[in-house]
């Protein structure tokens, strides 16, 4: 088939899947749920087969909500303009100045000089670098600050050829960023804002707190061994790079080292604007507690550090053979480079969430969890399951707040401790793998253009179903043992 043959079916598959949704109506959901089913039916349908540009198709609810009468204009707007949108835009900028002024470069060199030259140590060391930070910053702050470095050790790695499968090794590096950003965050109650949520609505429930340093003994050991299972699964199973270290490499990367010379001034301006950010996201809650002039979140820190890259002037360079001192480190010029697209992704997902949400498909989902789900190690399972899975396609904060009443009334009505139901829900919201909408760190990482949709549906689902085994086998042997003590 041509490819516009291939085209066409995808599109008719998309159209007919809605449809059927509709008319069919397998779910036995209200009629304006429905309407909703075969909306996302027919994104996720396009979105999978790649019939059309994924931020094209991520408009469409701005078209079909209004028309269908899902949504109104106005509110299906506003998911386009939510504030983790512009977390991203914050980020993706400082993501350019770094490359503008080759700085994400000379970090590369180094942590390649620190880490060898074998594929499989430098994914390892990204791993656990990006999972330690991902404890205390938020998993999206992470990959923001890890994604420009992870960039450029690519390009560098891919500048010595030396043998090896560096398709396998980009791919896997991007996979490593996003993937150890989500296990690493469920390790803290901060970490990663399902958890926040879920111990929020938790403690106001049932007036019990949930202590800081419980959490992270309950749930460190499970995102070390996920970590594990992320490096196993990239480097040994799915994508084997084969690059081995080689003293001609090591000495390549000491010489462009020396190349780069010392810091420059605007190199110099870019790293401080940088720090500052990366400092802000780490200290915010004290910066917040200490005062109640102002306070901060992750979303004013990113826009704030991209606005301080347009305000400081680069001083004198020869970058391009035309800058002078009024030049500030980015100009709007820059932006062009900017992933708008995967703004657009993001925005469709978050209005396609919504209207779910609105339309009462979650809380259906858990009324139908309740009735034949059972008991047991298979009601955590399946609870675990969903929680995954619907990730995938809503935001997994909203998702968290839908769920949280759920799954502790079903635990009560059971005679369960919610914390058993609760703790997997929240965990799995967080290790969504498969799609660029699942989490924000997926999204971040799509836009690299090293990832094909179907190379993260393919591997995502692999590190899906064993997250999976590893949160329903963790909740119902180790969190029993460890509530205890």
């Amino acid at each position: 088939m041509s490819k516009i043959q291939v085209k066409l079916v995808s599109l008719l598959a998309g159209v007919l899947v809605a449809l059927f949704l509709y008319y069919v109506n397998p779910f036995h959901v209200a009629e304006p749920a429905a309407r909703v089913l075969a909306v996302a039916g027919l994104m996720i349908t396009w979105w999978v087969s790649e019939a059309l540009p994924m931020p094209v198709v991520a408009l469409l609810p701005l078209v079909l909500f209004p028309l269908l009468k899902i949504n109104t204009m106005k509110s299906t707007a506003a998911s386009y303009g939510n504030e983790v949108i512009f977390l991203f835009m914050g980020g993706f900028m400082l993501g350019l100045a770094i490359e503008k002024w080759n700085l994400h470069r000379r970090i590369a060199l180094n942590i390649v000089k620190a880490t060898g030259t074998s594929g499989n140590r430098i994914i390892l060391g990204f791993i656990l670098a990006t999972g330690f930070l991902s404890m205390w910053l938020s998993n999206t702050a992470t990959t923001m600050m890890m994604f420009p470095i992870a960039l450029s050790v690519i390009k560098v790695m891919g500048d010595k050829q030396e043998g090896g499968n560096y398709a396998h090794f980009n791919l896997s590096m991007m996979l490593a960023i996003a993937w150890s950003s989500n296990f690493g965050g469920i390790a803290t109650i901060i970490g990663t804002p399902p958890n926040v949520q879920f111990v929020g609505y938790f403690e106001r429930k049932y007036n019990v707190n949930i202590d800081f340093v419980d959490w992270m003994i309950l749930c460190t050991p499970l995102a070390l061994i996920l970590m594990f299972a992320l490096y196993i699964l990239t480097t040994k199973v799915l994508f084997p790079n084969r690059i081995r270290s080689s003293e001609a490499a090591r000495k390549h990367i000491h010489g462009e080292i020396a190349l780069l010379g010392k810091l420059s001034g605007p190199e110099k301006r870019v790293l401080l604007v940088f720090s500052v950010t990366a400092l802000l996201w780490i200290f915010k809650d004290l910066i917040n507690l200490s005062q109640s002039m102002f306070k901060l979140d992750d979303n004013m820190i990113a826009i704030m550090g991209g606005l301080a890259l347009f305000i400081f002037p680069a001083g004198k360079t020869e970058l391009n053979g035309d800058h002078n001192k009024a030049d500030g480190l980015l100009e709007w010029s820059d932006t062009k480079e900017l992933a708008w697209g995967i703004l657009l992704l993001f925005g469709g997902g978050i209005a396609l969430a919504d209207a779910m949400e609105k339309a009462g498909l979650i809380t259906q989902l858990g009324a139908w969890l309740a009735q034949y789900a059972g008991g047991g190690i298979f009601l955590v399972f399946m609870v675990t399951f969903l929680s995954i899975f619907i990730s995938e396609v809503m935001s997994n904060v909203a998702q968290v707040i839908v769920f949280s009443p759920v799954v502790c009334s079903l635990a009560d009505s059971m005679g369960m401790n919610p914390l058993l139901l609760g703790i997997p829900m929240t965990l799995a919201a967080s290790c969504a793998s498969m799609l660029p909408m699942g989490t924000p760190p997926n999204a971040i990482v799509f836009a690299s253009g090293h990832i094909r949709l179907k190379q993260m549906i393919k591997a995502g689902l692999v590190m899906n179903l064993v997250a999976l085994v590893l949160i329903t086998l963790f909740s119902w042997y180790l969190l029993p043992l460890l509530m205890k003590n």
